[in-house]
Order: C-alpha cells, then sequence, then structure tokens
C-alpha cells in the first residue's frame, strides 16, 4: 500500500535527481514527496546510498514506531539521528568534528560546556522582567 514519503538530497549526482523524479514530485530544490509502496522507498534509497559521494540525504517515512514515522540518513550531515529508547532523536554535532569522531570535551566543545562554571546573576539593572520578583 502507497505511502507518503519525504526525501531532502544535497550535492547529488543530476542521475540520482532523475531517478528520485520518476517517482516522487520535487516540491522545492532537493525536497521530493510521493506516495509510493515501500519496496519503491527502498529501492530509491538504495541507488541513493549507493552513490550519495559528498552529498547528503534524509528520507521521512511511516512506520510502526511511537512516533509513527521513521528516518534514515546517508552521506556526511551536521544533525545526525539517535535511537533513545525507541524515540528518533536529531543530535548536532559540533562543525569540526567528523560523524565518526566523539566529543573531546575540548574547550568550547558542547561537553566543556556541560561543565562550565553556572553564568553569574546579571546585575538588576540588566535582568528584562515585565514585574519585579518577590
Amino acid at each position: 500500500m502507497p505511502s507518503l514519503v519525504v526525501l531532502a538530497v544535497t550535492a547529488v549526482p543530476p542521475s540520482v535527481r532523475g531517478a528520485i523524479s520518476r517517482w516522487l514530485i520535487e516540491a522545492a530544490p532537493g525536497l521530493y514527496v510521493g506516495s509510493v509502496s515501500a519496496r519503491v522507498r527502498d529501492e530509491l534509497w538504495v541507488a541513493i546510498e549507493d552513490v550519495i559521494g559528498d552529498g547528503a540525504a534524509v528520507c521521512a517515512f511511516p512506520d510502526d514506531s511511537e512516533q509513527g514515522y521513521g528516518l534514515r540518513t546517508a552521506g556526511d550531515r551536521r544533525r545526525e539521528t539517535v535511537d533513545f529508547d525507541g524515540l528518533t532523536l536529531v543530535k548536532f554535532r559540533a562543525p569540526s568534528q567528523s560523524p565518526t569522531q566523539a566529543p573531546t570535551g575540548g574547550e568550547g566543545s558542547p561537553a566543556a560546556d556541560l561543565n562550565a562554571s553556572p553564568p553569574s546573576k546579571l546585575p538588576a539593572q540588566e535582568v528584562c522582567s515585565p514585574r519585579p520578583w518577590g
């Protein structure tokens, strides 16, 4: 049974765009939408993964999960999908971090920010509250 598929691609060869456009409509540059069977969706995804090169792709489709949809990604993206107790979440990598590199906790990294001391309190004149507290 056909179901809605949303596919976004960046920097893929024109041949891949042509293959995708045979099955889905290009609603915006690099954004494809359509209603196809799971088999067609899977075959399109295999074709995209085989030639992704320096490009990137993400596919959203209906799934029997708590969220009601599934995500697939291919290529080097700053966003990375993470399974958290059955929920698919999106994690941002640091701009200089490669997909296989773990956070090091160095200065300026998100891991270092977690260990940083809390910010000091703002002076009273800089508090942006519509009414006084207390």
